[in-house]
């Protein structure tokens, strides 16, 4: 059965604009469990722009009953944080301020040493850990190296070839490749960053892909459908 987390980051960046409580990232994540996401993601960023700490601590407190990932930095504050509020899963990114979002995989041969220090914390309060990265072979290696339970393979290129009427297949297939390289080293396989219908659909058939995490087309699309009927959307096509 593939899973379907769904990330609310933007829905504080909405409450934000105004500078007030409404809409509540709490309730926003309660409303998508409840309509069928398996996962709720949030992304606490060094600069705070969307996801606060509060919203950490609230989120995390209902972990039994709402598996939470929050995605973080390897900057230590955060990483402190993250083990204080102790979340069911931990996605380690690339974090850069000047970004509008995450635009590419860890680089984990610059940051096996840190990375893998901040990897047994997590694993000593039995948090499932998982690192985003590019679909690259050699990141599957050290991933595996590092002892990782999960990879987040990064989606975003074949995601704006898909959507500018390109041609995907080359990067289709490193993605193919990097999953069945990750199964054979007993590492699950995650799917995120710019999935829409089509490119989820795409994805889908890959059957060793376990998870999809999906953030900014959800909010969008649920602008105009809601997020019953865009969460059961999703649903459907991963049942495929």
């Amino acid at each position: 059965m593939k899973h379907l987390g769904v990330n609310i980051d933007h829905i504080a960046t909405l409450r934000n604009a105004r500078g007030e409580l409404h809409p509540d990232p709490v309730n926003a994540a309660k409303f998508v469990k409840k309509v069928g996401a398996d996962s709720i993601t949030i992304h606490l960023r060094e600069d705070r722009r969307h996801i606060k700490d509060i919203d950490v601590k609230k989120i995390c407190s209902f972990r039994r009953k709402l598996p939470v990932n929050l995605e973080i930095s390897t900057n230590q504050k955060i990483v402190d944080i993250a083990l204080k509020y102790k979340p069911n899963y931990i996605c380690i990114v690339p974090e850069n301020r000047k970004e509008v979002t995450t635009e590419g995989g860890l680089n984990l041969k610059k940051n096996k040493k840190k990375i893998k220090k901040i990897l047994s914390r997590f694993k000593k309060k039995n948090i499932r850990t998982s690192l985003f990265i590019n679909p690259s072979i050699d990141d599957i290696k050290i991933s595996n190296e590092l002892d990782v339970d999960c990879v987040e393979i990064h989606t975003g290129k074949l995601a704006n070839l898909v959507k500018s009427k390109k041609n995907f297949s080359k990067e289709l297939t490193r993605i193919k490749k990097c999953s069945v390289e990750a199964h054979k080293l007993a590492i699950e396989v995650h799917a995120g960053h710019g999935l829409d219908y089509k490119t989820t659909k795409i994805l889908s058939r890959i059957k060793l892909i376990k998870e999809f995490n999906i953030g900014h087309f959800v909010i969008g699309e649920s602008i105009f459908d809601g997020f019953n009927k865009v969460i059961k959307n999703f649903k459907h096509i991963l049942k495929k």
